[in-house]
């Protein structure tokens, strides 16, 4: 949230010069690019179809019960690479790059401008494609792990589709502030001049990309040459940064922090101690305040546990999903044998 914040301070810095400039910057507008190089993949890519849009993800394990893995702001599904393989080991393990994200498509210009139903970068067409996952990987519920703003979406999933969640695992999320551009400023930046530079300011924010990741971690030493080199791929991507600007427009204020009480699915909140992006005080407030939620906080761990402290991020995680495993196996068991009674 904290860099969809300077999204959009850095786009105020640079209305007076899309006024002056504006006219020059016509040919900076992009038009939707073709599906991502052979370079861009990875062996592992796996594209599908939802809602009209063309989502990347990847895939491990197999059975029940579906895990699905929402990635953060300005991430992909190179967010989860430590995780997934262990977590393949008690279910289906999907995660996916989310609209204006990773490998995923990025519609522009007037395919967007005419596109069927709802704005796909928004929260409302990001949850809805959750849910179409779920129904085309043919399971019937999933348990969604989100990160930072991934958390915000799998909330969002979860209250608009209660029916295809099975519980809940919040990685330092993103509940209690807002996401999107202020609503203030939404008429300043839908003006032409100002979307025409909506790709610099994208790019504004790419430059601190590094700067960004490192603050994400509580011990900066741990993010390699690798690391940041996995962050810059996506970048490569025709038409990253309009698809970026296109996600901060569409992007609103959800006051999930109000609507906590309507979440009854069993959940796990997993925070480290020195979350300088969403305060570790956040995660504590939303696990007190959540129904059926507990709250699990990781010493000497940033904003992501599942890259900086995989270890104990799976052993909480596992643990929480051979829970949830068990209770559903029980629940199977139950139902089989009062069909056998009443026959």
């Amino acid at each position: 949230m904290a860099m969809l914040v300077r999204l959009a301070l850095g786009m105020l810095a640079l209305v007076g010069l899309a006024v002056t400039i504006g006219p020059l910057l016509v040919s900076a507008r992009s038009h939707a690019g073709p599906a991502p190089a052979p370079h861009e993949t990875d062996p592992d890519s796996r594209f599908i179809e939802l809602n009209g849009l063309n989502i990347h993800y990847k895939q491990a394990g197999g059975g029940e019960p579906l895990i699905l893995l929402l990635h953060g702001f300005s991430a992909s599904t190179f967010s989860w690479r430590e995780v997934m393989q262990p977590l393949a080991e008690f279910g289906t393990v999907v995660a996916y790059d989310r609209p204006g994200f990773g490998l995923t498509e990025r519609p522009l210009g007037n395919e967007l401008k005419n596109w069927p139903g709802a704005n796909p970068y928004g929260p409302d067409a990001q949850a809805d494609q959750m849910a179409a996952l779920i129904e085309a990987l043919g399971f019937e519920k999933a348990i969604l792990v989100g990160n930072s703003a991934g958390g915000t979406i799998a909330m969002h999933a979860y209250l608009r589709h209660p029916e295809r969640v099975q519980a809940l695992v919040f990685v330092d999320p993103a509940i209690y502030r807002g996401g999107g551009a202020p609503t203030r400023l939404r008429p300043l930046l839908e003006m032409p001049l100002v979307d025409r530079v909506g790709a610099l300011v994208s790019r504004s924010l790419a430059a601190q990309g590094d700067r960004l990741i490192k603050q994400a971690w509580h011990d900066p030493a741990k993010v390699t040459p690798e690391v940041l080199a996995g962050y810059r791929k996506p970048l490569q991507v025709e038409n990253w940064d309009r698809a970026l600007w296109e996600f901060t427009l569409a992007g609103r204020d959800l006051k999930l922090g109000e609507r906590v009480k309507d979440v009854k699915a069993p959940t796990l909140v997993i925070t480290g101690d020195d979350d300088r992006i969403v305060p570790t005080a956040d995660s504590i407030r939303l696990a007190s305040e959540l129904p059926n939620a507990e709250l699990v906080v990781m010493p000497n761990c940033g904003h992501l546990p599942q890259e900086e402290c995989p270890g104990p991020f799976l052993e909480a995680a596992t643990r929480f999903i051979s829970q949830q495993r068990s209770t559903a196996a029980s629940s199977q068991a139950e139902g089989k044998s009062e069909w056998r009674g009443s026959h």
